[in-house]
């Protein structure tokens, strides 16, 4: 059995306009701008949604909106999601990029939350 919950998500946007989609998300959703240390390229909008990490992350590549699913299991998550219909896009170092039916990008990544907060909101699969 493993378990997995939405974490995040993230408004993928060229590098160029970044910085721009930052103050209009921010004020958009009365959230606070925090940059991720060692991790530049996102922007945390602190505060957006409760229990939920919405990021600004800036990509080599055309506009777009991802989510984040974390899970104490990246293969058995990635395999169960791959088992409905996603399609991997790519492996990433501990975690992997998937395409849902629809064309939707979505990322598995270990658990970033705190841990008592995931095992409180988490849902546990076969």
């Amino acid at each position: 059995m493993h378990h997995s919950r939405l974490f995040g998500l993230f408004v993928d946007t060229p590098s160029d306009q970044a910085s721009a989609a930052v103050a209009f998300w921010s004020a958009a959703l009365g959230a606070r701008a925090e940059t991720v240390p060692g991790e530049e390229e996102f922007t945390t909008l602190a505060g957006a949604v409760p229990g939920l990490t919405v990021d600004v992350q800036a990509v080599d590549d055309a506009p777009r909106y991802h989510v984040d699913i974390e899970t104490d299991d990246v293969d058995a998550e990635v395999a169960r999601l791959t088992a409905l219909g996603a399609v991997e896009v790519r492996p990433g170092p501990g975690f992997h990029t998937l395409r849902a039916p629809g064309g939707h990008l979505l990322c598995v990544v270990p658990v970033q939350s705190d841990p008592a907060f995931f095992v409180a909101n988490c849902r546990a699969w076969p």
